[in-house]
């Protein structure tokens, strides 16, 4: 089960941003001496593809409307890219080892992902894009030091992976509860202003 807290990691980031999950595994291993990066992700075909699915994921996750869009393709995408990267991840251990550790890779993956996408369901209230671009933005920096961390600590990256796991899922629950809020606010006020508007037009 050694492979369990690189694969909880990975999951974490894949759910968030899984091209570029793939890419940074695939550089250290290549270039940074990462010992646990397996010898797939490292190879030329893998970082072209996942480095221009990055540069568009890159674009398209800091539009508003469109990066919810984008999560909304990703939805089978990113969970799948943890489940296989953490089987890769687990490929010396047993069968059942291993199909645990995927499955495990691919639910963080998916839990991460419904936070990522429902954080951005809330921000496209406001349609700004300031807000879009520093939330990706910061997106992109934790998945890159995460990863990073886990490819020579898993253990300390797990734990990181775990508390910003959880603290997302925290924001999630407050984040539409106080959007629910404010639409009761809004339509009350409505309400309240209806009668007025048609009196006077009478």
């Amino acid at each position: 089960m050694e492979a369990l807290p690189l694969a909880v990691t990975t999951g974490w980031a894949s759910g968030v941003n899984a091209y570029a999950c793939v890419l940074i595994l695939g550089l250290l291993g290549r270039f940074a001496g990462a010992g646990d990066v397996p010898h797939a992700l490292t190879t030329t075909p893998v970082l072209i593809a996942a480095g221009a699915l990055f540069a568009f994921e890159f674009v398209a996750d800091k539009i508003p409307y469109i990066d919810s869009a984008w999560d909304a393709i990703s939805t089978v995408i990113r969970p799948t890219i943890g489940a296989i990267l953490a089987a890769l991840l687990s490929s010396e251990a047993g069968t059942l080892q291993q199909a645990l550790i995927a499955t495990t890779g691919g639910v963080v993956a998916l839990l991460s992902h419904a936070v990522k996408s429902s954080l951005r369901l809330a921000i496209n209230t406001s349609p700004e894009p300031v807000t879009n671009i520093a939330a990706s933005s910061g997106e992109d920096v934790a998945v890159a030091g995460v990863v990073s961390l886990a490819a020579f600590h898993p253990e300390v990256a797990l734990v990181i992976a775990g508390v910003l796991l959880v603290l997302g899922l925290i924001a999630v629950y407050f984040g539409f509860r106080f959007i629910r809020r404010g639409s009761a606010r809004f339509k009350a006020w409505r309400d309240k202003r209806s009668p007025v508007t048609g009196s006077s037009a009478v």
